[in-house]
């Protein structure tokens, strides 16, 4: 079983992704059936939709359009990761319309697209601390840079679970190392963060990265984190950006293919089942 929690889905006839029109390499459709049956081949058995920052007046409709391929007959699809604005003064009336839809199991808001202290005022941290509770979880999304903001945030919010994306985007294709690693180390220390494997392939040269170099900084999330705070996810299609979703399922295997099966089942999809509360 191989269940990801990182799948994006791009409907350019039905949703507006503004950000896109700066990433052509990604600005095209990608759509459910065409990723469910690579999926199917490769194992994947279950997945959740991750928001793809939609134009703010979409976020609702994005989470129905995802709600309506859940209905396909055997669809992966299990949950949504809707995106969010604790920024913002409705955040209550938004989570209310979450908490009444069973499909959303997380919320999400991009923090590398804003100014840094977004995330640090009090009504943000406010409005991400009424998660507790609820069983929703927050993905942190950040770049390497910024990692040391979240320090505050967590702690405001220690009954809320939080979710560590991609690693915490290491620069791989600089082979920095150090600065990102400290700070990804001091955020693992909160109980309440889970790091998230997902996509990494996208960060190092799409030329000649290799599984040696992917190494260093998929042991280093793993030996801080250690097995049981750990999620698996493809980032597809941005992992395409260094390879496909196949080479990202196999490195992933070769990355822990000396782990015991017990570590094997909870990074791949026994933790998901833990934190969400799905079969």
């Amino acid at each position: 079983m191989l269940f990801d929690t990182h799948l994006h889905l791009i409907y350019l006839d039905k949703l507006s992704y503004p950000w896109l029109e700066n990433v052509p390499l990604l600005n095209k459709p990608s759509v459910y059936s065409d990723y469910a049956k690579v999926a199917h081949r490769l194992g994947i058995t279950g997945c959740f939709h991750m928001e793809v920052d939609v134009a703010e007046h979409q976020i609702k409709e994005e989470t129905r359009l995802i709600s309506e391929l859940m209905l396909q007959p055997n669809s992966l699809l299990q949950g949504v990761i809707s995106s969010c604005r604790p920024e913002n003064q409705n955040f209550p009336m938004m989570l209310d319309w979450v908490l009444e839809n069973s499909n959303v199991k997380g919320l999400r808001r991009v923090l590398h697209v804003v100014p840094d202290d977004i995330s640090q005022t009090e009504i943000f941290k406010n409005n991400v601390n009424r998660l507790s509770g609820t069983g929703i979880s927050f993905d942190l999304c950040v770049s390497a840079q910024q990692i040391s903001l979240l320090n505050g945030l967590v702690d405001y919010c220690p009954d809320v679970t939080f979710i560590l994306d991609h690693c915490g985007v290491p620069d791989i294709r600089s082979g920095e190392f150090v600065h990102w690693s400290d700070k990804v180390s001091e955020l693992s220390k909160r109980p309440n963060v889970f790091c998230k494997i997902s996509g990494i392939i996208a960060y190092g040269n799409p030329e000649t990265w290799t599984l040696n170099e992917l190494r260093r900084y998929f042991d280093h999330v793993v030996s801080v984190f250690g097995p049981n705070r750990l999620v698996w996810g493809s980032d597809s299609p941005v992992c395409n950006l260094g390879a496909n979703l196949e080479t990202w399922v196999a490195v992933t295997r070769a990355l822990c293919n000396d782990w015991t099966l017990d570590e094997k089942d909870g990074l791949f999809y026994k933790n998901v089942q833990k934190i969400w509360n799905i079969k």
